[in-house]
């Protein structure tokens, strides 16, 4: 099993960068870059009556330095704020990105996205709403620069993209597939 022999900060803003070294088993020394960003939550809201899910799309900087400028489906998701749970975390989210109330949340899971640099845990949930619940106008906090669109989607054509690879966000697609085996009856025609 590797151990930690040594750690220094490289980078401390809004993510933080750790250079780990590194001895495997044979005592060989290597680095690893890890970056650190704190734990996130995202949550899929669908409206099981009128089989829709509510979704957001916004400019994402890591895919125009890719050259991609188009804006993903993705379901609304933030990071974990000092002293606030994973749960208060994605109703605060899901009101300021979405303008929704959510109903109870059901959880699918913790995972890491990306483990292999990626010090993140990503707190995932699924939350049915009704048309009453949408509240507020969404679209994020000016602040935060977000350009955020909210938008409802049948979940016949999430379920299609999903299939033919056309969800290209991580969270989104898992959320998408827990809710489709979880209530296969939503996404019938």
């Amino acid at each position: 099993m590797p151990r930690i022999v040594d750690s220094r900060r490289a980078y401390d803003g809004y993510v933080k960068v750790t250079v780990l070294t590194l001895a495997d088993e044979d005592g060989e020394p290597y680095a690893r870059e890890v970056v650190s960003i704190g734990q996130s939550a995202c949550v899929l809201p669908y409206d099981p009556e009128r089989k829709v899910a509510l979704m957001v799309r916004l400019p994402r900087a890591p895919l125009l330095m890719q050259g991609i400028a188009a804006n993903l489906v993705e379901a609304p998701a933030g990071m974990i704020g000092d002293g606030e749970g994973p749960e208060a975390t994605i109703r605060r989210e899901a009101m300021e990105e979405a303008g929704v109330k959510l109903n109870a949340l059901d959880p699918v899971g913790v995972c890491w996205p990306s483990p292999g640099v990626l010090a993140e845990r990503s707190h995932l949930f699924l939350a049915s709403y009704s048309a009453e619940d949408r509240v507020g106008p969404g679209g994020g906090l000016a602040q935060e620069h977000e350009g955020i669109v909210v938008e409802e989607l049948q979940l016949t054509e999430l379920w299609r993209a999903a299939q033919s690879g056309g969800l290209q966000d991580l969270k989104t697609f898992t959320l998408v597939l827990a809710l489709n085996a979880r209530k296969p009856e939503l996404f019938a025609q």
